[in-house]
């Protein structure tokens, strides 16, 4: 069934029965959980047991993630891991040792209580090139405690270190171009062996995220090595995703090559590159091969996943996924304003104003839009008429309408208009 909901806030939560679980009572203030690398303290935050930084993989630069090493004793784990680096121009040469940044954080209410918890698994937003876990909106305590899930969220490798297709290398490199994503299959295998001793329930797995974080559930519903990890997603704001073609990522993992002075039999040199100096290769061979970043375009991202038959078996969004994902329920959706530039900081803009510079946009279309717009919010004001979304939003239909043409499993799709009472004047209802 497609329905179409207009929401403030919406969350797919199924709750299901008892199991026992492991460890700790809440008052216990340094709780303990064995893993099957190890055991590990978390900590109270209010009601809820949090750990932050637990190691679920590690990796070699470009290559596909390994399970962790184990540890003697008891691992410390009340503080978020290291994040990916990113390609923000203010960050420094090196905030971190690349092999530590493979944690994820759980938050749960309950170690021993015999719940079988709905788990979540929260993918950051930034495209697949920028943001953490330890962003505040990717903090686990408020949802943990509203609907007694578990909560996990998980640091991933970006950018050129994540998705930089050498396979033209050959073997040693063959799934180079989509390790980041392969970092977050490690991820669920993780919450697959471990999560029944946070108070999870392995078999009953959400994944969702925002924006970018939204193109990797999408990815996921793609990818074979995630069939089973997990059973329901969520993608918010993130059908305008940038997967780049084969033959493409080909040309532009050669060009950082040529552009370095290195030939692939030399590709083992990139191991000794600081993070920086791969940036800007990588960003002047993307502009060689498939032009300029430019915001508002499906290449505005920069690296991202690569259809290769095996891990990536197809671009999602185009219009749907991979067959074995055709009985997960989807929620999808978007929001009223996205990242359009908006016209709200406009106090005096006139209602013809605004058709003039809507008649730029849909030309002989404008009456039929406006009609259509005032029918749908008959209170809008000029302001709202010019800061609709056109990006994101036809791309969520057209997913929506592939998905609900198969009729497999349930969808829903919702669009959110709710404008923040603190950022309302500059932002609407902004993306996300």
């Amino acid at each position: 069934m497609y329905k179409f909901i207009h929401i403030i806030a919406f969350i797919l939560i199924t709750a299901i029965s008892s199991v026992s679980c492991t460890s700790a009572t809440k008052e216990n203030q340094t709780p303990q959980v064995e893993t099957t690398s190890g055991t590990i303290s978390g900590s109270m935050e209010d009601s809820i047991f949090s750990f932050k930084g637990i190691p679920y993989a590690r990796a070699e630069r470009f290559m596909p993630p390994q399970e962790p090493e184990a540890w003697e004793g008891v691992r410390e784990c009340n503080r978020f891991g290291p994040i990916a680096m990113q390609v923000n121009s203010w960050s420094p040469d090196s905030v971190m040792d690349e092999k530590d940044l493979f944690t994820v954080n759980v938050w749960t209410q309950g170690l021993n209580d015999g719940k079988k918890r709905p788990v979540m698994v929260w993918l950051h937003g930034g495209g697949f090139s920028t943001g953490a876990s330890d962003d505040p909106i990717s903090h686990g305590k408020e949802l943990a405690e509203k609907g007694d899930i578990v909560l996990v969220s998980v640091n991933h490798r970006l950018n050129i270190l994540g998705f930089l297709d050498l396979s033209a290398c050959g073997e040693k490199y063959a799934h180079s171009a989509n390790v980041g994503m392969l970092d977050v299959v490690a991820a669920l295998n993780w919450v697959n062996r471990n999560i029944a001793s946070f108070g999870g329930d392995a078999g009953n797995v959400t994944i969702f995220g925002e924006s970018g974080g939204g193109g990797k559930v999408g990815t996921l519903m793609c990818m074979p090595a995630a069939e089973g990890l997990f059973h329901k997603a969520i993608i918010h704001s993130g059908t305008l995703v940038n997967v780049m073609t084969k033959e493409k990522s080909t040309q532009i993992g050669l060009a950082v090559l040529e552009n370095l002075g290195l030939t692939c039999e030399q590709a083992g040199s990139l191991d000794t590159i600081p993070y920086k100096r791969l940036v800007e290769i990588g960003n002047k061979a993307q502009e060689q091969t498939v032009g300029r970043r430019t915001p508002g375009t499906r290449v505005m991202f920069g690296f991202g996943p690569v259809p290769d038959s095996v891990n990536l078996v197809q671009q999602p969004f185009t219009p749907g996924f991979a067959p074995f994902s055709k009985n997960i329920p989807l929620l999808i959706g978007t929001t009223l304003n996205e990242l359009m530039r908006t016209a709200y900081g406009e106090k005096e803009l006139t209602m013809e104003q605004a058709r003039e510079r809507v008649e730029q946009i849909y030309g002989n279309d404008t009456g039929r839009y406006m009609a259509l717009f005032a029918e749908a919010y008959p209170d809008h004001t000029p302001q709202d008429l010019l800061s609709i979304d056109n990006l994101f939003r036809p791309y969520t239909i057209m997913v929506a309408d592939a998905r609900a043409s198969e009729g497999n499993a349930p969808l829903y799709s919702y669009l959110l208009t709710w404008k923040s009472p603190v950022d309302d004047s500059t932002r609407g209802s902004f993306h996300g």
